[in-house]
């Protein structure tokens, strides 16, 4: 690419960039962001679009609207699934949050098939399109309007509610909305089912060729052990990348029955994995620096565990990241894959940022999770997640007799089709990020305070980027012609130099990150807005700035750059170390 994206100027709230089925939002200074966390009703109607678990598509909202006057009750609200077991998780989710908040809930689930030529039940302006192959049915949980903010807690962490495309095709069913012209993503209901299916088909093989690398034919022999290659056999398509992680644990709950003993999140992780461990299940140990101090301590409470309960492992799983999100560190690998393999309990790895363009941690994992919405989508136009089992992992056989019996493909096909379509060129996009974010982070790391920049004269404390957080480690899993990755983020001497900094930005600003186009997001006032102390303890400053590369000329990411540092040191009044 010869040009810069121009993303910068597009107003608080917008969609990121222009798109009926965007991902993202605009938010471009830190003065918007804020008024908008504090529900301050300008910026909270100024908002268009958002991330679709935490923001409600205004597709959904018109279903969920039309579903709520055709079967509510007064004081009733509702959401929309894609499938009876997922509304029945948030069923219970609901219940189990309220009684602990002591608030009396009852929740209702209903289950509507949608037939074509069909008279319409969902009410007398309200009818069934004509010819149609599909079936469809919309799987409803109801519950009091006081409990709506745990409704979305559970929306919000599993990533389990109906996607836009989906809900679009719904209302289309009930002519809700007027049919659009067929386009390369939207096609009648028969061809975009069976388009469907090959793209799922073609992105679990895909999923599985980034896996192969070195590995041996399958069926060779390593040691006496035969070893197996993954297949599409081994991948397993979600909805999005924290529903992947919610169904992992799900799986880890059910492939071993009668455990009671939690799991251990290793390293300070992405938001909502934490709360999924937390909150779905026996509860979370949580060892949030990762550091090898902290594995000698989870060594130790491991053979504690082991002595008391001797009549299984002393842990359900172990859920970390390569690397985390957002410091950018990587545990170590071999220590974690030796003590799992003592004490018998599997690893979760989330690649999602290394990506697999980059490392292999399949050796050391028995799940291997992504987010495909980020950096294999990379144009912020659909979700997507991937679960991988290890067919090399001592306990393969049993998750995957228990996830085959259990999953349920709740992709919606269109959404696959755009997935499909957007990952193609997955590989040769991220070589060009893999560069742009080095370049970007060599040219900043030596201008901080951890790169040995003179504290008089820098604004930037750290540049958190594996080149720098943790070399070693992560070279145990980077492939051979694997950069570091797309993410990095940054610290700053002050709150105040944070905020110059990110408004003079010039790129694009928003949540998520993985994109074609660079993407700058003050990461902790958001995704810890209400425990920043909490975050701080860890390492996660309130004044974090989280960077996405994207494919951009390096000398317009660098002008970029260059112009925010310049604001952020006139902000706090330090001499410039020069450009």
């Amino acid at each position: 690419m010869t040009t810069a994206i121009a993303l910068g100027d597009i107003p608080f709230g917008q969609p990121l960039p222009p798109n009926p089925h965007t991902i993202c939002m605009s938010l471009p200074s830190w003065k918007d962001l804020v008024g908008y966390l504090e529900k301050e009703k300008t910026f909270v109607d100024a908002v268009v679009t958002g991330y679709p678990r935490f923001f409600i598509h205004r597709s959904v909202q018109k279903l969920i609207d039309i579903s709520e006057k055709k079967f509510g009750h007064e004081g009733e609200t509702c959401l929309i699934f894609p499938s009876r077991r997922d509304v029945e998780h948030c069923k219970d989710f609901i219940l189990r949050q309220a009684a602990l908040a002591n608030i009396s809930a009852k929740v209702r689930t209903v289950q509507y098939p949608i037939h074509a030529g069909d008279s319409s039940s969902l009410g007398p302006d309200v009818p069934v399109s004509g010819p149609c192959e599909c079936r469809a049915e919309l799987h409803l949980a109801f519950f009091p309007n006081e409990v709506y903010a745990i409704a979305r807690k559970f929306w919000q962490h599993c990533g389990l509610g109906i996607s836009s495309r989906r809900a679009e095709h719904y209302l289309s069913l009930i002519e809700i909305t007027q049919p659009q012209l067929p386009s390369p993503e939207e096609r009648n209901c028969s061809l975009t089912a069976k388009e469907g299916v090959q793209a799922k088909l073609e992105l679990r093989k895909r999923i599985a060729s980034y896996l192969v690398h070195s590995v041996p034919e399958s069926g060779s022999r390593i040691n006496d052990e035969v070893v197996h290659r993954v297949t599409e056999e081994e991948v397993f398509l979600f909805p999005c990348g924290v529903a992947a992680i919610f169904n992992a644990h799900q799986l880890l709950l059910e492939a071993r029955p009668g455990q009671p003993s939690k799991s251990v999140v290793f390293g300070f992780p992405y938001t909502d994995t934490l709360k999924i461990v937390e909150n779905f299940g026996p509860g979370a140990h949580f060892f949030g620096h990762g550091l090898d101090s902290d594995i000698d301590d989870l060594e130790a409470m491991l053979a504690q565990g082991s002595t008391t309960n001797e009549s299984g492992p002393p842990i359900l799983a172990l859920f970390t990241e390569c690397p985390s999100n957002p410091l950018l560190r990587v545990v170590n690998f071999p220590r974690l894959r030796a003590l799992a393999d003592k004490y018998d309990f599997p690893i979760v790895i989330d690649e999602t940022i290394g990506s697999f363009a980059n490392v292999n941690v399949l050796p050391f994992a028995d799940i291997v999770i992504s987010s495909l919405s980020k950096f294999v989508c990379g144009r912020a136009n659909v979700l997507g997640g991937s679960l991988v089992l290890n067919p090399n992992g001592r306990h393969y056989a049993t998750l995957k007799d228990r996830l085959t019996y259990m999953y349920e493909d709740t992709y919606f096909d269109a959404d696959a089709i755009v997935m499909e379509g957007n990952s193609r060129d997955f590989l040769g996009r991220m070589h060009i990020i893999n560069d742009n974010a080095e370049t970007v982070c060599d040219f900043l790391h030596p201008r901080s305070i951890a790169g040995g920049g003179p504290s008089e004269s820098t604004v930037i404390k750290q540049v958190l980027y594996p080149k720098y957080t943790s070399p070693t480690n992560y070279s145990r899993c980077q492939l051979p012609n694997g950069g570091y990755g797309g993410l990095f983020s940054l610290t700053f001497v002050s709150l105040a130099a944070s905020k110059a900094f990110y408004d003079a930005l010039s790129c694009a600003k928003g949540p998520s990150f993985g994109y074609e186009f660079t993407l700058a997001f003050p990461y902790t006032i958001v995704a810890h807005c209400d425990e920043l102390g909490w975050a701080a303890e860890y390492g996660v400053d309130e004044g974090l700035v989280r960077i996405s590369a994207g494919v951009e000329e390096k000398g317009v990411l660098l002008g970029w750059i260059e112009v925010a540092l310049k604001a952020a040191e006139v902000c706090v009044g330090v001499r410039s170390l020069g450009m």
